[in-house]
């Protein structure tokens, strides 16, 4: 491994570019350039979406761009010391010390903890002042070998587990009076965690606080010795992944954090879990079974902002259900034809013949009934995994099962998504209710398997059977009714645009999910006789797809010199991305520029929304996008809604940042021909 680093990896003084992404794109260019990555692009994607979940720029004018990536061959470290140095976020100015981390997603336990040792001698000033100074690329390679000499030494046999100790305060003062213990974790495993760690440490040390970290990283971790965690007065959770066997630490009181501000404000977060080990009205660790720790502090959310976050990881576990199930049916009909289930024929084609026992349709009725089985119940678990991954939300896996038996109540009761939503809630915020029930220490090993689900599943199924399930179900058969009741007449329009406002406000967001769920869950009940969620699907889809598509178009067509080199670089992804039905490909362009990108969006797809119900376009696939054509009726329908809504969008947003903008930005952007 002592070639982890080498002379070809190393830039010294060089400007590698005027912002953060193209300085990791130069950096993985070097190590593709080397026989590393088989994609310096695939790399860049990786590092880069890293990047966008929370910049890696530190105190110091350091930056450490990192990513475990498929594109990625062989663990390598390139570096670059620029001039001029380049913002990465860091709370005091642009870094000049520049290291891409980059590992396979393969990688071995022990190059991980190799590049693990190299984020943290980024802490240490002496290692810092050597890179500054060192005059040749192999001045670097030699500075950089010393200091992860010691973990290449101590890499463990073929097959041995590389595991990282406690990271511990040496000789704490007693007259502190505070135990602490602390948990780093960040999403990559490989840098921040181990930062976070030495930083937490080194303060403990400075201010006299006996301090234990516990570093859970990529390369495996060492839990703390549950003597430790029960002597201790307080937690720091510095995290922005779930802490892995959470319920060790129940009941203690809690500090929670990103694991940036482990690494930059240590001293604070120290100070807050004194203050909280003293306070008896401090939050604490929920007890075995209760909600896991999330990648922000709950107790800094808003009760909508969790409400949001809640909804949305239903959504996000819900969609492989509906997209694999809807794409099923979808096939079916191709095969079978779009009566292949009339009357639920399917079902019985499939219980009573065989391959060798064909039906009257023969194979192609028979292969299209067998798919059409199978996506229907895919398609069946929509509501119940809705409601049950938002209870799991809530109150992690002990949730799971009382929310799913919420959902299948709502099934029953035909209350439809509403249903599932509000059975999702009751049930997870029943079990996480129940969780923190200080429970004997012989009953706790039960409450997350046995009582948790048992008595959450009760209670929220019996509300919703009770007095919930019919008055949602009463909502549903009205809205369905004033649905159905459009269809055919001009009515149907103004859904069509709202649905496309939606879906194009928050490209993948809450109100997007809204909207998207209402569509599928519809399609459980559509038929020929009942087109009004077929329609709906298609409006909802096409609309999805003019964002992505847009920004495409005029990034990469209309108006290349209005957009930066990484946006019309995202253009060009986003072309797949709109194809495909997959709104969150505008989401870079809507970051750097919403006040612009989001009202052009919104413009196109409520043309699109509209002309989709105009053509009375029909979908029978929940997600696709042009890829299940075969599935959308009439396809010249929905092609036109969808090039309309695209070209309105495009011209939109490129007159925006022509004429609402203002002068001295519109120079700056670069020239290319």
């Amino acid at each position: 491994m002592s070639d982890t680093i080498t002379a070809e990896l190393v830039s010294i003084d060089a400007a590698l570019g005027s912002d953060k992404a193209e300085v990791i794109r130069a950096l993985s260019e070097l190590v593709a350039g080397q026989g590393r990555a088989n994609s310096a692009q695939g790399l860049f994607e990786d590092a880069w979406a890293r990047e966008e979940k929370d910049e890696t720029g530190l105190p110091g004018g350091i930056a450490i761009p990192h990513a475990k990536s498929a594109s990625v061959t062989k663990p390598s470290l390139a570096f670059a010391r620029l001039n001029p140095a380049v913002d990465f976020g860091a709370p005091d100015g642009p870094a000049d010390l520049v290291f891409l981390i980059a590992a396979p997603d393969t990688a071995a336990e022990a190059h991980l903890a190799m590049l693990s040792k190299l984020a943290r001698s980024l802490m240490q000033e002496e290692f810092t002042a050597a890179l500054r100074a060192a005059a040749t690329r192999e001045d670097v390679v030699a500075i950089v070998e010393a200091e992860i000499a010691d973990e290449q030494a101590q890499e463990p046999e073929a097959g041995e587990q590389a595991e990282p100790a406690p990271v511990v305060a040496e000789e704490p003062a007693a007259a502190a009076g505070v135990r602490i213990v602390a948990v780093t974790a960040c999403a990559t495993g490989i840098a921040h965690t181990f930062m976070a760690a030495d930083a937490l440490t080194a303060a403990g040390k400075a201010d006299g606080v006996e301090l234990v970290v516990e570093p859970q990283g990529s390369s495996g971790y060492k839990a703390l010795p549950q003597s430790v965690i029960d002597a201790a007065g307080a937690v720091i959770f510095a995290v922005d992944v779930d802490v892995r066997e959470q319920e060790r630490f129940a009941g203690k009181p809690v500090v929670r954090s990103g694991v940036k501000r482990g690494i930059e404000e240590p001293k604070q977060l120290i100070a807050e879990a004194i203050a909280a080990a003293g306070n008896p009205s401090a939050a604490r660790v929920p007890g075995a079974g209760a909600a896991s720790t999330s990648t922000a502090a709950p107790a800094a959310q808003s009760f909508g902002a969790r409400i949001q976050r809640i909804l949305l990881t239903g959504v996000s576990y819900m969609i492989p259900f509906v997209a694999g199930g809807g794409l099923l049916i979808a096939l079916g009909f191709l095969f079978g034809g779009f009566d292949v289930n009339q009357d639920g024929q399917a079902f019985e084609v499939v219980l009573q013949n065989a391959l060798w026992d064909l039906p009257a349709g023969g194979v192609g009725q028979y292969i299209g009934s067998v798919l059409v089985v199978i996506g229907s119940t895919s398609m069946g678990f929509l509501v119940s995994a809705l409601a049950g991954y938002i209870a799991f939300a809530i109150a992690d896996r002990p949730g799971i099962a009382p929310g799913f038996v919420a959902g299948a109540v709502a099934v029953l009761m035909n209350a439809g998504f509403i249903g599932g939503i509000v059975g999702g809630l009751l049930a997870g915020f029943i079990a996480w209710a129940i969780g923190r029930i200080d429970a004997p220490r012989w009953l706790r090993g039960l409450m997350p398997v046995v009582i948790i689900p048992f008595l959450a599943s009760i209670v929220a199924s019996g509300l919703m059977l009770l007095f919930l399930g019919r008055p949602i179900a009463w909502l549903m058969l009205v809205l369905n009714d004033w649905l159905t009741g459009l269809a055919g007449t001009s009515g149907i329009v103004l859904v069509g645009v709202i649905l496309g406002l939606m879906m194009c406000f928050d490209l993948g967001g809450p109100v997007n999910k809204v909207a998207y769920a209402f569509a599928t869950a519809g399609l459980a009940s559509a038929s020929a006789d009942n087109p009004a969620p077929y329609l709906i699907m298609a409006a909802v889809m096409c609309s999805g797809m003019v964002p992505p598509l847009a920004m495409a178009l005029a990034s990469t067509v209309l108006a290349r010199r209005r957009f930066t080199s990484v946006e019309r670089e995202n253009g060009v992804a986003a072309w797949l991305l709109g194809a495909s039905f997959i709104s969150e490909g505008a989401i870079p362009f809507a970051a750097a520029d919403p006040l612009r990108v989001i009202p052009a969006s919104m413009l196109g797809g409520a043309l699109t929304g509209a002309l989709s119900m105009v053509f009375a376009v029909q979908s029978l696939a929940p997600h696709g996008g042009i890829f299940v054509f075969f599935a959308i009726n009439p396809i010249w329908g929905f092609l036109i809604a969808l090039a309309a809504g695209t070209l309105v969008s495009a011209v939109a947003v490129v007159a925006l940042k022509r004429f609402a903008t203002k002068r001295p930005q519109a120079v700056t952007e670069p020239a290319v021909a």
